[in-house]
Protein backbone atom coordinates (compact mmCIF):
# COMPACT_ATOMS: atom_id res chain seq x y z
CA UNK A 1 0.00 0.00 0.00
CA UNK A 2 1.11 3.44 -0.20
CA UNK A 3 2.13 5.83 2.55
CA UNK A 4 0.25 7.69 4.25
CA UNK A 5 -0.34 10.76 2.08
CA UNK A 6 1.31 9.16 -0.37
CA UNK A 7 -0.77 8.86 -4.00
CA UNK A 8 -2.28 5.27 -4.57
CA UNK A 9 -0.45 3.49 -8.16
CA UNK A 10 -2.24 2.90 -11.02
CA UNK A 11 -2.33 -1.03 -9.90
CA UNK A 12 -3.92 0.52 -6.45
CA UNK A 13 -6.84 2.42 -7.90
CA UNK A 14 -7.54 -0.13 -10.79
CA UNK A 15 -7.08 -3.21 -8.07
CA UNK A 16 -9.93 -1.29 -5.94
CA UNK A 17 -12.38 -0.75 -8.80
CA UNK A 18 -11.85 2.71 -9.50
CA UNK A 19 -12.57 4.59 -12.25
CA UNK A 20 -9.12 6.11 -13.60
CA UNK A 21 -10.00 9.17 -16.50
CA UNK A 22 -7.42 9.52 -19.09
CA UNK A 23 -6.04 12.79 -20.53
CA UNK A 24 -6.48 13.28 -24.04
CA UNK A 25 -5.17 13.93 -27.46
CA UNK A 26 -2.18 16.15 -27.07
CA UNK A 27 -0.98 15.93 -30.61
CA UNK A 28 -4.57 17.19 -32.44
CA UNK A 29 -5.06 19.27 -29.74
CA UNK A 30 -1.07 21.05 -30.16
CA UNK A 31 -1.74 20.96 -33.40
CA UNK A 32 -4.92 23.20 -33.74
CA UNK A 33 -3.85 25.59 -31.49
CA UNK A 34 -0.24 25.92 -33.60
CA UNK A 35 2.61 24.26 -31.36
CA UNK A 36 2.58 20.47 -33.79
CA UNK A 37 3.03 20.54 -36.99
CA UNK A 38 0.73 17.58 -39.11
CA UNK A 39 2.57 15.42 -40.93
CA UNK A 40 5.12 14.33 -38.41
CA UNK A 41 3.24 14.54 -35.44
CA UNK A 42 6.40 15.23 -33.29
CA UNK A 43 6.05 16.33 -29.61
CA UNK A 44 9.16 19.04 -29.69
CA UNK A 45 6.68 21.36 -28.35
CA UNK A 46 7.51 20.43 -24.94
CA UNK A 47 10.52 21.32 -25.38
CA UNK A 48 10.51 24.47 -27.83
CA UNK A 49 6.91 25.65 -25.81
CA UNK A 50 6.81 24.59 -22.61
CA UNK A 51 3.79 26.65 -21.58
CA UNK A 52 1.72 25.38 -24.16
CA UNK A 53 1.84 21.86 -23.15
CA UNK A 54 1.69 22.95 -19.31
CA UNK A 55 -1.45 24.70 -20.13
CA UNK A 56 -3.00 21.97 -22.19
CA UNK A 57 -1.84 19.62 -18.89
CA UNK A 58 -3.58 21.68 -16.39
CA UNK A 59 -6.89 22.12 -18.19
CA UNK A 60 -6.91 18.19 -18.73
CA UNK A 61 -6.68 18.08 -15.34
CA UNK A 62 -9.34 20.57 -14.26
CA UNK A 63 -11.22 18.61 -16.41
CA UNK A 64 -10.78 15.17 -14.40
CA UNK A 65 -8.16 13.79 -15.35
CA UNK A 66 -6.07 11.04 -12.68
CA UNK A 67 -3.08 10.91 -15.99
CA UNK A 68 -1.03 13.23 -17.22
CA UNK A 69 0.59 11.42 -19.61
CA UNK A 70 3.98 12.45 -20.77
CA UNK A 71 4.22 14.58 -24.54
CA UNK A 72 6.46 11.57 -25.54
CA UNK A 73 4.15 10.73 -28.70
CA UNK A 74 6.69 9.58 -32.00
CA UNK A 75 9.67 10.87 -29.24
CA UNK A 76 11.83 8.41 -30.85
CA UNK A 77 14.91 9.72 -32.88
CA UNK A 78 14.32 7.41 -35.68
CA UNK A 79 10.37 9.71 -36.09
CA UNK A 80 12.34 12.72 -34.86
CA UNK A 81 14.58 12.19 -38.01
CA UNK A 82 12.41 11.09 -40.59
CA UNK A 83 11.22 12.28 -44.02
CA UNK A 84 13.33 15.33 -43.78
CA UNK A 85 12.23 16.96 -40.69
CA UNK A 86 14.63 18.32 -38.82
CA UNK A 87 15.08 18.77 -35.35
CA UNK A 88 16.60 21.59 -32.84
CA UNK A 89 16.04 19.13 -30.07
CA UNK A 90 17.13 15.45 -29.42
CA UNK A 91 14.78 12.88 -28.74
CA UNK A 92 16.19 13.00 -25.12
CA UNK A 93 15.45 17.14 -24.32
CA UNK A 94 11.96 16.38 -25.52
CA UNK A 95 11.14 13.38 -23.48
CA UNK A 96 13.03 14.97 -20.61
CA UNK A 97 11.06 18.05 -20.77
CA UNK A 98 7.59 16.36 -20.98
CA UNK A 99 8.05 14.52 -17.82
CA UNK A 100 9.32 17.28 -16.52
CA UNK A 101 6.11 19.29 -17.24
CA UNK A 102 3.53 16.45 -16.77
CA UNK A 103 5.06 16.07 -12.81
CA UNK A 104 4.58 19.62 -12.13
CA UNK A 105 1.11 19.29 -12.71
CA UNK A 106 0.20 16.22 -11.78
CA UNK A 107 1.50 17.32 -8.49
CA UNK A 108 -1.08 19.97 -8.47
CA UNK A 109 -3.92 17.42 -8.16
CA UNK A 110 -4.28 13.64 -7.61
CA UNK A 111 -2.94 12.94 -10.85
CA UNK A 112 -0.26 10.09 -11.81
CA UNK A 113 2.19 10.80 -13.89
CA UNK A 114 2.67 7.91 -17.65
CA UNK A 115 5.35 7.97 -20.13
CA UNK A 116 4.84 6.81 -23.25
CA UNK A 117 6.54 5.46 -25.99
CA UNK A 118 4.47 4.29 -29.60
CA UNK A 119 5.15 2.66 -32.97
CA UNK A 120 8.30 3.28 -34.90
CA UNK A 121 9.89 4.37 -38.47
CA UNK A 122 12.64 1.06 -37.77
CA UNK A 123 9.42 -1.48 -37.38
CA UNK A 124 7.85 -0.45 -40.74
CA UNK A 125 11.45 -0.78 -42.31
CA UNK A 126 11.99 -4.06 -41.17
CA UNK A 127 14.62 -3.64 -38.81
CA UNK A 128 15.82 -6.01 -36.64
CA UNK A 129 13.92 -6.28 -32.94
CA UNK A 130 16.99 -5.56 -31.24
CA UNK A 131 16.82 -2.11 -33.13
CA UNK A 132 13.66 -1.49 -32.67
CA UNK A 133 14.47 -2.91 -28.95
CA UNK A 134 17.09 -0.12 -28.96
CA UNK A 135 14.64 2.38 -29.78
CA UNK A 136 12.32 1.80 -26.79
CA UNK A 137 15.22 1.22 -24.74
CA UNK A 138 16.87 4.89 -25.19
CA UNK A 139 13.40 6.42 -24.60
CA UNK A 140 12.35 4.27 -21.44
CA UNK A 141 15.65 5.46 -19.71
CA UNK A 142 14.81 8.92 -19.36
CA UNK A 143 11.50 7.79 -18.14
CA UNK A 144 13.20 5.85 -14.91
CA UNK A 145 15.51 8.83 -14.77
CA UNK A 146 12.25 11.10 -14.25
CA UNK A 147 10.65 8.39 -12.12
CA UNK A 148 7.42 8.26 -13.82
CA UNK A 149 4.77 6.57 -12.26
CA UNK A 150 4.24 4.06 -15.02
CA UNK A 151 4.71 2.88 -18.75
CA UNK A 152 2.22 3.14 -21.47
CA UNK A 153 3.02 1.38 -25.16
CA UNK A 154 0.77 3.05 -26.76
CA UNK A 155 -0.27 3.29 -30.95
CA UNK A 156 0.78 0.30 -32.06
CA UNK A 157 -0.57 -1.57 -35.44
CA UNK A 158 0.93 -4.74 -34.85
CA UNK A 159 1.25 -6.81 -31.83
CA UNK A 160 4.27 -8.08 -32.64
CA UNK A 161 5.93 -4.50 -32.19
CA UNK A 162 3.79 -3.89 -29.19
CA UNK A 163 4.89 -6.97 -27.54
CA UNK A 164 8.37 -5.74 -28.08
CA UNK A 165 7.77 -2.53 -26.34
CA UNK A 166 5.95 -4.15 -23.54
CA UNK A 167 9.26 -6.41 -23.09
CA UNK A 168 11.49 -3.61 -22.89
CA UNK A 169 8.99 -1.46 -20.42
CA UNK A 170 8.74 -4.19 -18.09
CA UNK A 171 12.67 -4.22 -17.39
CA UNK A 172 12.02 -1.35 -15.35
CA UNK A 173 9.69 -2.57 -12.62
CA UNK A 174 7.01 0.10 -13.08
CA UNK A 175 3.19 -1.20 -13.77
CA UNK A 176 2.72 -1.15 -18.18
CA UNK A 177 -0.16 -0.64 -19.86
CA UNK A 178 -0.33 -1.79 -23.66
CA UNK A 179 -2.84 -0.26 -26.18
CA UNK A 180 -3.29 -1.12 -29.81
CA UNK A 181 -4.80 1.13 -32.55
CA UNK A 182 -6.98 -1.43 -33.53
CA UNK A 183 -10.68 -2.36 -34.47
CA UNK A 184 -12.68 -5.50 -34.16
CA UNK A 185 -10.93 -6.98 -36.81
CA UNK A 186 -7.45 -6.88 -35.33
CA UNK A 187 -4.09 -5.65 -36.06
CA UNK A 188 -2.76 -5.24 -39.21
CA UNK A 189 -1.49 -8.76 -39.66
CA UNK A 190 -5.23 -10.16 -38.74
CA UNK A 191 -4.80 -11.32 -35.75
CA UNK A 192 -7.22 -11.19 -33.45
CA UNK A 193 -8.46 -8.43 -30.33
CA UNK A 194 -8.50 -10.95 -28.08
CA UNK A 195 -5.32 -13.12 -29.44
CA UNK A 196 -3.50 -9.67 -29.28
CA UNK A 197 -4.73 -8.90 -25.72
CA UNK A 198 -3.28 -12.76 -24.30
CA UNK A 199 0.00 -12.15 -26.34
CA UNK A 200 0.18 -8.24 -24.61
CA UNK A 201 -0.26 -9.75 -21.01
CA UNK A 202 1.98 -13.08 -21.33
CA UNK A 203 4.44 -9.96 -22.39
CA UNK A 204 3.90 -8.61 -19.04
CA UNK A 205 1.29 -5.64 -19.68
CA UNK A 206 -0.80 -5.69 -16.38
CA UNK A 207 -3.46 -3.35 -18.72
CA UNK A 208 -4.71 -3.85 -22.10
CA UNK A 209 -6.41 -1.92 -24.47
CA UNK A 210 -6.81 -0.16 -27.31
CA UNK A 211 -6.36 3.76 -28.13
CA UNK A 212 -6.35 6.11 -31.77
CA UNK A 213 -7.57 5.29 -35.77
CA UNK A 214 -11.27 4.72 -34.29
CA UNK A 215 -14.38 6.11 -32.37
CA UNK A 216 -15.47 5.24 -29.00
CA UNK A 217 -18.12 2.84 -30.12
CA UNK A 218 -15.70 0.78 -31.94
CA UNK A 219 -12.78 0.99 -29.57
CA UNK A 220 -15.34 -0.67 -26.67
CA UNK A 221 -16.86 -2.84 -28.57
CA UNK A 222 -12.49 -4.05 -29.30
CA UNK A 223 -11.31 -3.88 -25.81
CA UNK A 224 -14.87 -6.75 -24.71
CA UNK A 225 -13.51 -8.81 -27.42
CA UNK A 226 -9.70 -8.66 -25.54
CA UNK A 227 -11.34 -9.18 -22.52
CA UNK A 228 -13.46 -12.14 -23.53
CA UNK A 229 -10.13 -13.75 -25.10
CA UNK A 230 -7.73 -12.96 -21.76
CA UNK A 231 -10.80 -14.50 -20.01
CA UNK A 232 -10.58 -17.81 -22.05
CA UNK A 233 -7.45 -17.81 -21.66
CA UNK A 234 -7.74 -17.74 -18.04
CA UNK A 235 -5.43 -14.63 -17.65
CA UNK A 236 -5.92 -11.81 -15.37
CA UNK A 237 -5.87 -7.90 -16.98
CA UNK A 238 -7.11 -4.65 -16.17
CA UNK A 239 -8.69 -2.78 -19.20
CA UNK A 240 -8.33 0.82 -20.97
CA UNK A 241 -10.09 2.29 -23.95
CA UNK A 242 -8.66 5.99 -25.01
CA UNK A 243 -10.95 6.35 -28.65
CA UNK A 244 -10.82 9.40 -31.56
CA UNK A 245 -13.19 12.13 -30.53
CA UNK A 246 -14.47 11.44 -34.13
CA UNK A 247 -17.19 9.54 -35.30
CA UNK A 248 -15.92 6.53 -37.37
CA UNK A 249 -18.42 3.87 -38.85
CA UNK A 250 -17.12 4.27 -42.53
CA UNK A 251 -13.60 3.20 -41.16
CA UNK A 252 -11.55 -0.02 -42.71
CA UNK A 253 -9.06 -2.16 -40.67
CA UNK A 254 -6.39 1.00 -40.79
CA UNK A 255 -9.00 3.06 -39.30
CA UNK A 256 -9.22 7.21 -39.24
CA UNK A 257 -6.22 7.75 -40.89
CA UNK A 258 -7.46 6.40 -44.28
CA UNK A 259 -10.61 8.18 -44.20
CA UNK A 260 -10.45 10.95 -47.19
CA UNK A 261 -11.17 13.69 -44.20
CA UNK A 262 -7.64 13.16 -42.56
CA UNK A 263 -6.56 15.16 -40.77
CA UNK A 264 -7.85 18.35 -41.77
CA UNK A 265 -11.34 18.49 -42.28
CA UNK A 266 -12.31 15.91 -39.60
CA UNK A 267 -14.29 18.93 -37.24
CA UNK A 268 -18.09 17.48 -38.77
CA UNK A 269 -16.83 13.99 -37.37
CA UNK A 270 -16.44 15.21 -33.53
CA UNK A 271 -18.22 13.44 -30.72
CA UNK A 272 -20.77 16.38 -28.75
CA UNK A 273 -20.17 16.10 -24.88
CA UNK A 274 -23.55 13.68 -24.76
CA UNK A 275 -22.06 10.89 -27.08
CA UNK A 276 -19.25 11.39 -24.72
CA UNK A 277 -21.28 10.65 -21.44
CA UNK A 278 -22.84 7.67 -23.55
CA UNK A 279 -19.57 6.57 -24.15
CA UNK A 280 -17.96 6.34 -20.72
CA UNK A 281 -21.36 4.52 -19.51
CA UNK A 282 -20.84 2.09 -22.30
CA UNK A 283 -17.49 1.14 -21.28
CA UNK A 284 -17.79 1.29 -17.47
CA UNK A 285 -20.64 -1.67 -18.48
CA UNK A 286 -18.43 -3.78 -20.09
CA UNK A 287 -15.75 -3.46 -17.56
CA UNK A 288 -13.08 -0.68 -19.13
CA UNK A 289 -11.79 1.67 -15.62
CA UNK A 290 -8.99 3.28 -17.49
CA UNK A 291 -11.24 5.42 -20.15
CA UNK A 292 -9.77 8.46 -21.61
CA UNK A 293 -9.47 9.93 -25.11
CA UNK A 294 -7.13 10.34 -27.36
CA UNK A 295 -6.77 12.45 -31.04
CA UNK A 296 -9.66 15.12 -30.96
CA UNK A 297 -10.45 14.81 -27.37
CA UNK A 298 -10.42 18.12 -25.77
CA UNK A 299 -10.92 19.25 -21.55
CA UNK A 300 -14.53 19.30 -22.63
CA UNK A 301 -14.95 15.49 -23.64
CA UNK A 302 -12.88 14.74 -20.70
CA UNK A 303 -14.94 16.85 -18.04
CA UNK A 304 -18.26 14.89 -19.49
CA UNK A 305 -16.31 11.32 -19.04
CA UNK A 306 -15.68 12.10 -15.59
CA UNK A 307 -19.13 13.77 -15.43
CA UNK A 308 -21.03 10.54 -16.35
CA UNK A 309 -19.13 9.17 -14.21
CA UNK A 310 -19.39 10.96 -11.31
CA UNK A 311 -21.46 9.00 -8.93
CA UNK A 312 -19.22 5.68 -9.16
CA UNK A 313 -16.11 8.22 -8.40
CA UNK A 314 -17.94 10.28 -5.82
CA UNK A 315 -17.16 13.35 -7.24
CA UNK A 316 -17.34 16.23 -9.53
CA UNK A 317 -13.92 17.14 -11.71
CA UNK A 318 -13.29 20.93 -11.04
CA UNK A 319 -14.07 22.22 -14.19
CA UNK A 320 -17.64 20.98 -13.28
CA UNK A 321 -17.87 24.32 -11.63
CA UNK A 322 -18.49 26.10 -14.66
CA UNK A 323 -20.89 23.43 -16.14
CA UNK A 324 -24.54 22.65 -15.20
CA UNK A 325 -25.25 18.75 -15.53
CA UNK A 326 -27.04 18.20 -18.51
CA UNK A 327 -27.14 21.72 -19.81
CA UNK A 328 -28.43 23.00 -16.73
CA UNK A 329 -26.40 25.80 -16.49
CA UNK A 330 -28.96 27.39 -19.54
CA UNK A 331 -31.90 28.14 -16.84
CA UNK A 332 -29.74 31.40 -16.65
CA UNK A 333 -30.08 31.95 -20.12
CA UNK A 334 -32.28 35.28 -20.91
CA UNK A 335 -34.38 33.55 -23.75
CA UNK A 336 -37.18 31.76 -23.04
CA UNK A 337 -36.38 28.67 -25.96
CA UNK A 338 -32.93 28.63 -24.21
CA UNK A 339 -33.68 27.85 -21.44
CA UNK A 340 -36.53 25.06 -22.37
CA UNK A 341 -33.36 23.28 -23.41
CA UNK A 342 -31.78 23.06 -19.94
CA UNK A 343 -33.28 19.21 -19.63
CA UNK A 344 -31.24 16.20 -19.80
CA UNK A 345 -34.00 14.21 -22.44
CA UNK A 346 -33.59 17.63 -25.13
CA UNK A 347 -29.66 16.66 -25.22
CA UNK A 348 -29.79 13.01 -24.92
CA UNK A 349 -32.10 13.09 -27.70
CA UNK A 350 -31.08 15.60 -30.03
CA UNK A 351 -29.94 14.64 -33.44
CA UNK A 352 -26.90 17.24 -34.01
CA UNK A 353 -27.33 18.60 -37.80
CA UNK A 354 -24.42 19.12 -39.94
CA UNK A 355 -25.50 22.71 -41.71
CA UNK A 356 -23.67 20.82 -44.73
CA UNK A 357 -26.40 20.69 -47.08
CA UNK A 358 -24.30 18.56 -50.01
CA UNK A 359 -21.85 16.75 -47.86
CA UNK A 360 -22.47 13.13 -47.94
CA UNK A 361 -23.22 11.12 -44.07
CA UNK A 362 -20.21 8.59 -45.01
CA UNK A 363 -16.81 8.55 -46.31
CA UNK A 364 -15.06 6.10 -49.10
CA UNK A 365 -11.50 4.93 -47.20
CA UNK A 366 -8.50 5.26 -49.13
CA UNK A 367 -7.63 1.48 -48.43
CA UNK A 368 -4.19 0.98 -50.65
CA UNK A 369 -3.87 -2.08 -48.78
CA UNK A 370 -0.56 -1.87 -47.98
CA UNK A 371 1.94 -2.60 -44.31
CA UNK A 372 5.12 -3.66 -42.66
CA UNK A 373 7.16 -4.50 -45.40
CA UNK A 374 5.74 -3.25 -48.14
CA UNK A 375 8.14 -0.71 -50.30
CA UNK A 376 5.83 2.04 -49.82
CA UNK A 377 6.40 2.13 -46.49
CA UNK A 378 10.08 2.02 -46.13
CA UNK A 379 11.11 5.05 -44.24
CA UNK A 380 13.97 7.34 -45.09
CA UNK A 381 15.92 10.52 -43.57
CA UNK A 382 15.65 12.37 -46.39
CA UNK A 383 12.80 14.73 -47.63
CA UNK A 384 9.78 13.26 -49.25
CA UNK A 385 11.08 13.73 -53.09
CA UNK A 386 8.66 15.09 -55.95
CA UNK A 387 9.19 12.26 -57.90
CA UNK A 388 7.52 10.55 -54.75
CA UNK A 389 4.88 12.42 -54.41
CA UNK A 390 3.78 12.05 -58.03
CA UNK A 391 3.51 8.53 -57.83
CA UNK A 392 1.54 9.27 -54.59
CA UNK A 393 -0.71 11.30 -56.17
CA UNK A 394 -1.41 8.91 -59.28
CA UNK A 395 -2.12 6.62 -56.92
CA UNK A 396 -4.53 8.00 -55.34
CA UNK A 397 -6.51 9.63 -58.18
CA UNK A 398 -6.28 6.09 -59.95
CA UNK A 399 -8.40 4.68 -56.60
CA UNK A 400 -10.77 7.27 -56.53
Amino acid sequence: MAPAGAKKSILERLDAGEVVIGDGGFVFALEKRGYVKAGPWTPEAAAEHPEAVRQLHREFLRAGSNVMQTFTFYASDDKLENRGHTQRFTGQQINEAACDLAREVADEGDALVAGGVSQTPSYLSCKSEDDVKATFKKQIDVFVQKNVDFLIAEYFEHVEEAEWAVQVLKTTGKPVAATLCIGPEGDLNGVSPGDCAVRLVKAGAQIVGVNCHFDPATCVKTVKLMKEGVEKAGLKAHYMSQPLAYHTPDCNRQGFIDLQEFPFSLEPRILTRWDMQKYARDAYDVGIRYIGGCCGFEPYHIRALAEELAPERGFLPAGSEKHGTWGSGLEMHTKPWVRARARRDYWEKLKPASGRPFCPSMSTPDGWGVTKGHADLMQQKEATSDEQLKALFEKANKSH
